[in-house]
């Protein structure tokens, strides 16, 4: 596996680092159960990482050397795509012939290295986009920035040279073949899946009381990186005007936003605690950094509901982990949420960013108990359609179609 810009070891709900990293490392994790050795390539970001880190049984994280370990961000790494490469294949240069049985890179940058692993060894490359150029500046989310051309055209370049894509939704798969002329043939739709083992229903009460959160509260939890396109700032909106109309709740609300700065958001990481200075509920929202999986477990237990108002998800993790543990999520009606939450039944999608309409939203939540219970139910329903060992399994099928399929082309 190929993750150029970031490590499937570092720590979820920052900087770069969030849903992509969790499917990296779980994935891996479950094939090498299967008997499959893997190396994940990523990018050393520290003088002191060893080269090589044994992550769990069967697999190995790779530290390649490319650029300077800190101060780059994710729009300078093109630069070092050709340093990146080139120690790549030197790492596969010391292993016998045909070490590597395939190649599977995540996100464009990869691609591009991946592209390149591809012809010079002869093995086929599987590529999963994760998030998509085209799409993201289709909905940009008000102070944020376009993906650049050059995203663009290797993003394009990739959907090319690769000999199957996976795809996280059915919805994405038709972006890839409408958007990026992506060969039919060579989509597959794997859905991405949860831990099931860490992230299950747990004692409110008991969670509440871990968290030193009131019993009696009611919780409006957001998890995830602060940036833009994540849009906390809308979440912080609608608990105003939902405070504006009810203002008996305030003693009862809590909204906890649980990760840090990213992308865009880095250029001004104290915005979202200076919009709720603006809009007077400093009192109701806790910052908290980012957590551990038991830790975010116990945070979706304590919640009365996930709110996810991202501008574009590819999957949406966030709300697949909140429903596993029998949380209502309210989130955005775009791109993977609509695959992961089913409206009315596990929580509710909202097809606007209004902050008036999600207010309402968590209104009929909060005020009633009935479709609270309704909805958490539905949403433990949910959330057994979607295991990381039934992405695993169908990840390695995808991997056998694209070896067998190079075979066929090869003779």
């Amino acid at each position: 596996m190929i993750s150029l810009h970031t490590s499937p070891l570092d720590q979820p709900g920052t900087g770069d680092a969030g849903g992509m990293n969790v499917y990296v490392v779980e994935v891996a994790k479950r094939l090498a159960r299967h008997g499959i050795e893997v190396d994940v390539f990523t990018r050393a970001t520290s003088s002191a990482l060893p080269p090589v880190v044994q992550a769990h049984d069967g697999v190995a994280v790779r530290h390649v050397h490319a650029g300077p370990f800190e101060g780059l961000t994710k729009t300078e790494l093109p630069a070092q795509l050709c340093v990146f490469a080139r120690e790549v294949l030197r790492a596969e240069a010391v292993q016998p012939v045909g070490h590597y049985d395939v190649v599977h890179s995540h996100y464009w940058l990869s691609g591009q290295v991946g592209a390149l692993a591809r012809d010079r060894w002869r093995v086929p490359l599987i590529h999963s986009m994760h998030t998509m150029a085209k799409v993201k500046n289709a909905a940009l989310a008000a102070g944020d920035a376009p993906e650049p051309a050059a995203r663009i055209i290797g993003e394009e370049q990739v959907v090319e040279a690769a000999d199957m894509l996976i795809a996280n939704t059915d919805l994405e798969a038709k972006q890839l073949i409408e958007l990026y002329d992506a060969d039919p043939g060579r989509v597959e739709v794997v859905h991405p899946g949860v831990d099931l083992d860490v992230f299950r229903p747990a004692d409110r009460a008991a969670a509440r009381a871990a968290l030193d959160l009131p019993a009696d509260a009611q919780v409006l939890l957001f998890v995830g990186r602060i940036q833009p396109l994540k849009a906390p700032d809308v979440l912080l909106r609608a608990v105003a005007e939902l405070l504006h109309r009810s203002p008996g709740l305030r003693s009862r609300l809590v909204v906890p936003i649980v990760g840090g700065p990213s992308g865009s958001g880095l250029d001004r990481p104290e915005s979202l605690a200076a919009l709720a200075a603006e809009l007077g509920i400093t009192d109701v929202v806790r910052f908290v950094p980012p957590v551990d999986q038991a830790t975010l477990a116990r945070w979706y237990a304590a919640a009365t509901v996930v709110a996810v108002p991202s501008y574009n998800e590819s999957f949406g993790l966030v709300a697949a982990e909140a429903q596993a543990c029998g949380t209502p999520v309210l989130a955005a009606a775009v791109g993977g949420l609509t695959t992961v939450v089913r409206d009315g039944r596990s929580g509710l999608l909202l097809d606007t960013h209004d902050p008036r309409d999600w207010a309402a939203a968590l209104a009929r939540v909060v005020d009633d108990p009935a479709l609270r219970d309704r909805l958490a139910a539905g949403a433990l329903d949910q959330a057994r359609e979607f295991s990381w060992e039934a992405t695993a399994a169908a990840t390695l099928d995808v991997y056998r179609r694209a070896r067998a399929g190079m075979r066929e082309a090869a003779a």
